[in-house]
């Protein structure tokens, strides 16, 4: 599954309920399209592990964006 598929699906199931909620991921963000998908759609803050090379531009992202974004620096899943 495509991260942003897993996402795009988990806003529309949330609707509305999306609004000021917290997306939380097993899965760091490689890239910050989840981010910004997330705050089109009212999500005001997101829990990762991080960990990925493009954390930086991840950040920049949510900080632009006004999101609140918590790093957890551990995976309960492992490949």
């Amino acid at each position: 599954v495509s991260r942003i598929w897993a996402a795009e699906r988990a806003v529309a199931n949330a609707g509305e309920r999306a609004r000021g909620a917290v997306l939380a991921s097993e899965a760091f963000f490689p890239f910050d399209d989840v981010v910004r998908l997330a705050a089109e759609s009212g999500v005001t803050a997101i829990l990762q592990p991080g960990g990925a090379k493009r954390d930086p531009e991840v950040i920049a992202a949510a900080n632009a964006l006004g999101l609140s974004m918590v790093f957890t620096g551990s995976r309960h899943f492992r490949h």
